[in-house]
């Protein structure tokens, strides 16, 4: 996960109020969905797409 990554998922924490069960929650199901994508990196698309689930 990039900077970009970073940012992007400290400020849905703070503005969703979320756990640090979701955070964890939050980089599984990044993962997930940069193994479908085919990419060995977790990209900035992946966590949002994974905060919006």
């Amino acid at each position: 996960m990039n900077n970009a990554g970073q940012v992007l998922i400290k400020q849905a924490m703070e503005k969703l109020g979320l756990s640090a069960r979701a955070y964890d929650r939050i980089l599984k199901v990044s993962r997930t969905i940069a193994d479908l994508a085919g990419c060995q990196d977790v990209e900035l698309e992946h966590l949002a797409e994974a905060i919006h689930c």
